[in-house]
């Protein structure tokens, strides 16, 4: 259900029985509707010619103005024009708060606790708060409160009477409304057209990107299953391969160190020399004289003198 939308349905009795009274009993019924639970409405009762005619009465003529505070103004009128209308009864003054803060809204979506305070006479925050969460209740605003913040965000309101002369004042302000709400959704269907081409477009790209990826990965699978037939066909580097491997790894050692047997002969001297063996020069062994070759008695006695120092 809208928000507010039996408020006329409520007012309906009273219409009936507008009917058929004047003076001072159609004065009473102006105090039985402005004080009714749920009556918020008023224009169609006083449009009715028996309530018009009320204001010709010096009498009851403040009953006229009464109904006309209800329609369209707010709490503040009636304090500035107290003596001008009849006294109100704790219904009326509480009604006319929660049409007061419709007003209210009507002008600004946020509602600072201290403007209400003023606007509604209310003596403190937690009777403000009340006054609030019952007209929330009665669905004549729909918004939140914010108590670190002290304010009311206004999220929906109750529509109020229009005043006759503020109508054109109204459709203007319809105009405007109508006329932002037209920019906004051409502005969205901007970017949502924006957005639908982009996504397009980096669908596109991804999937050019995987058809690339695909294809390389295809080659790389290609190149490895031919270099390996190639392996298992042209030599015996499985079998004979790891020691010639080895080998030729180990001569290319030598040449990059730039030696040769002269000097991993004159290598293994220097080793034989720090640990204490008597070996005999190149040219010795070769001419006939003392072998190389030492004995393992020989060998031993050093390494043990050496290991217990």
């Amino acid at each position: 259900m809208d928000l507010g939308s039996n408020f006329s349905a409520k007012l309906e009795p009273f219409l009936l029985m507008a009917k058929s009274v004047k003076g001072a009993a159609a004065a009473k019924l102006i105090q039985d509707a402005t004080s009714a639970p749920g009556v918020l409405v008023f224009s169609e009762l006083l449009e009715l010619p028996n309530i018009q005619e009320l204001g010709k009465s010096e009498q009851h003529s403040k009953f006229l103005s009464l109904l006309q505070l209800f329609a369209y103004k707010t709490y503040q009128d009636y304090v500035q024009h107290k003596d001008a209308l009849p006294p109100l009864n704790n219904a009326q003054i509480t009604k006319l708060k929660y049409l007061s803060i419709v007003s209210l809204a009507s002008e600004r979506r946020i509602l600072p606790y201290p403007l209400l305070l003023a606007s509604l006479d209310m003596p403190n925050v937690r009777e403000l708060e009340d006054l609030i969460i019952d007209a929330i209740y009665q669905d004549i605003i729909r918004g939140k409160l914010d108590q670190k913040e002290e304010q009311l965000e206004v999220e929906y309101t109750m529509g109020r009477d229009v005043e006759p002369g503020k109508v054109d004042e109204l459709l203007e302000a319809l105009r405007s409304w109508a006329s932002t709400t037209a920019e906004v959704l051409t502005t969205l269907d901007a970017k949502i057209t924006a957005i639908a081409n982009e996504a397009a477009t980096t669908k596109t790209l991804q999937g050019e990107y995987d058809r690339a990826l695909q294809q390389t990965l295809k080659e790389v699978h290609d190149r490895q299953n031919n270099k390996g037939a190639g392996s298992s066909s042209g030599g015996n580097y499985t079998s004979v391969g790891s020691s010639s491997f080895v080998g030729s790894l180990a001569g290319g050692v030598e040449r990059a160190l730039g030696g040769g047997s002269h000097r991993r002969e004159r290598a293994e001297r220097e080793r034989d020399r720090e640990m204490g063996m008597d070996v005999d020069e190149p040219g010795e062994g070769r001419g006939g004289g003392k072998s190389r070759k030492v004995s393992q008695d020989s060998v031993s006695k050093p390494l043990r003198k050496k290991n217990k120092f």
